[in-house]
């Protein structure tokens, strides 16, 4: 059985990542281009699709996410709890 979301959602971190985004005032271009260069292929128009729950992300990006952004894998489980 192959699960697409969960409690609706397509992923819990797309908010979360929105919100760090913002706050380091990039763009969705500028971490597509700072994911790039740690070997994720992610176009601004994924990151949008992340961000709006209309995608499903992989571990490695998120992994990615927080290298980028300092933090730990863990902030990005945020929404989980609501």
């Amino acid at each position: 059985m192959k699960i697409n979301k969960y409690n609706n959602f397509k992923n819990i971190s797309g908010s979360v990542l929105r919100e760090l985004r913002l706050k380091a005032n990039l763009s969705q271009q500028d971490l597509a281009e700072k994911l790039q260069l740690l070997g994720v292929e992610l176009t601004s128009k994924e990151i949008s699709k992340i961000e709006n729950d209309n995608r499903l992300v992989q571990d490695f990006e998120l992994f990615a996410f927080a290298k980028i952004f300092n933090v730990s894998a863990d902030v990005f489980n945020k929404k989980i709890d609501k």
